[in-house]
């Protein structure tokens, strides 16, 4: 493996659910990313067995990711880790996650051939992190990994089906654990939330409206982006895999739904600069100080509402691939037309009169 250093900064929040807790029937997982690294991209990559989408720095070069899901279904997502390193290994040959994830998400399908994939790879493996992982199977775990060792847990042995990890492992030292009221706060939103008998608890919509959108201390100001992978059920193909992506500060963009079947938009892919426009235009707002989330949630949750739709005729077989790819399209295409095209002069100018 080609090593070259990458960093996901100093934190993230994430939260895995298996099919049982997460009102779906299908492993939901969030990656709520803190990071130095404000500029990301999505992109899509060729892997020597698997096709994958996956987020990245709009200022590195392809190799790693920070997240992502492959053509098998197979997702994976990390937090840093400050107190599972128990070595002398110099930083120069840390900071590899991303590096590991871009590998595993060519070449592995389920949880168990994760395990076998980072058993291959020569050590020091050069990361001290928590990976999150959700398979096509049912599967759900997260490995607590420096750089000779991991410990796995799955999160299906766990007595509510769900775990929420930020930047520590249970398996380290507990005097040097990071993120703890992130976490906590977590927790608490998820462990009170009471969803009515309409509601599917912890799909994408509520996650990022509960906690990426919740204000501090999850919400900061090196927050980049949020991902909520959306599994199968078991037996189904696995290309109903959802990738939803909130890129950029969370407050200022929208949610996409993304599929390892359909292509990624161009407005979260690079443009001329290297940035992408989805990106570029949350991260603006932020520069100036600005709340959109009243005026983005009323088109938010009326694309998320055409899309469920949409996406549970063709799950049921009632809609042709050609047929969804078209709609889903159309429906992506306008939905980030509208949200891009925003006056923002005159949204500042606003609130400022009003303040």
């Amino acid at each position: 493996m080609a090593f070259c250093a990458g960093t996901d900064g100093n934190a993230c929040t994430s939260a895995i659910f298996t099919a049982r807790a997460s009102g779906l029937g299908r492993p939901v997982m969030l990656k709520h990313r803190d990071t130095g690294q404000l500029n990301n991209r999505i992109e899509r990559f060729q892997g020597p067995k698997y096709g994958f989408i996956g987020l990245t720095n709009s200022d590195r070069d392809q190799g790693e990711v920070w997240s992502g899901m492959n053509d098998a279904g197979f997702c994976i997502m990390n937090t840093a880790a400050y107190n599972f390193k128990d070595d002398d290994v110099p930083a120069e040959q840390m900071d590899r996650e991303g590096i590991v994830m871009y590998g595993a998400l060519g070449l592995c399908a389920t949880v168990d051939e994760f395990e076998a994939y980072l058993n291959s790879l020569p050590k020091p493996w050069g990361v001290e992190t928590n990976f999150g992982v959700i398979d096509a199977f049912g599967g759900a775990a997260y490995f607590e990994v420096n750089n000779h060792l991991y410990v796995r847990h799955n999160v299906e042995d766990t007595p509510d089906g769900y775990l929420v990890v930020t930047n520590w492992c249970e398996s380290g030292r507990p005097e040097d654990r990071k993120g703890v009221d992130r976490r906590e706060k977590a927790e608490e939103i998820i462990r009170n939330y009471r969803c009515s008998e309409t509601d599917a608890c912890f799909r994408a919509e509520n996650l990022f409206n509960l906690i990426s959108r919740s204000g501090a201390p999850i919400l900061r100001d090196i927050t980049s982006a949020s991902i909520v992978f959306e599994g199968v059920r078991k037996g189904m193909d696995p290309k109903h895999t959802v990738m939803w992506t909130v890129l950029g500060y969370p407050v200022d963009a929208v949610a996409v739904p993304l599929r390892v079947d359909c292509a990624v938009p161009a407005a979260l892919q690079a443009a001329s600069d290297g940035h992408a426009p989805l990106n570029d235009l949350a991260m603006q707002l932020k520069k100036e100080g600005v709340d959109v989330l009243d005026i983005i949630s009323q088109r938010e949750e009326k694309m998320i509402r055409e899309y469920r739709k949409l996406q549970g005729k063709y799950e049921e077989g009632r809609v042709s691939e050609r047929k969804f790819s078209k709609k889903y399209n159309c429906l992506i295409n306008s939905y980030l037309k509208d949200y891009l095209s925003m006056d923002i002069a005159a949204r500042i100018a606003e609130l400022r009169k009003n303040d």
